[in-house]
Formats: C-alpha cells, structure tokens, sequence
C-alpha cells in the first residue's frame, strides 16, 4: 500500500473511539539514514476541524507500532503520546 493511498484514512483511537482527523493532516516521523517510519505527528491545528470530536491542545504522535489495524476506510491505534519536542525522537 503507497503512503498516498494511507493519507485518505481517518485516523480513531481503539481504546475511546475518538477521531483524529485524516493521516493526510498529519506530518510523517521518520528516521532520515534508515527511511524507518518513526510515527505521525498530529498537528494542533486539527481542532477546527468540522465534525471534530477531539481537539488537540498539545503536540501528540502515534507511533507506527501503535497502529494495529489498516482498513479501507480507517486506521486503528491504541494510544498518542504527547511530544514535548521533536529532537526527542
């Protein structure tokens, strides 16, 4: 699967149901020697969203082994984790 054809998914949190918008809204974490993709850095500004049930008040991500399903329409995640900086990473 092209990362292109991923970015017309909604992203939705296993453990509530909340939803996080398109992966298209996000910004991609990857190692730049490996290529590895570290995440998805989900983007503050997400919260005007329409139809938005979770508004993001802080710098989060989902980690790439956070993701456990890929369907047609969503993409499954167990948790975010807040991202204090992105040198942390």
């Amino acid at each position: 699967m092209l990362l292109s054809e991923m970015a017309v998914k909604e992203l939705i949190q296993i453990e509530d149901g909340k939803r996080f918008g398109l992966l298209a809204d996000t910004e991609l974490l990857f190692e730049p020697i490996s290529g590895k993709i570290i995440g998805f850095l989900i983007l503050k500004e997400l919260g005007n969203r329409p139809f938005k049930t979770k508004s993001v008040n802080q710098n989060m991500y989902i980690a790439w082994e956070d993701i456990t399903l890929i369907g047609e329409d969503r993409i499954l995640f167990t948790k975010t984790s807040h991202l204090h900086s992105e040198k942390s990473l």
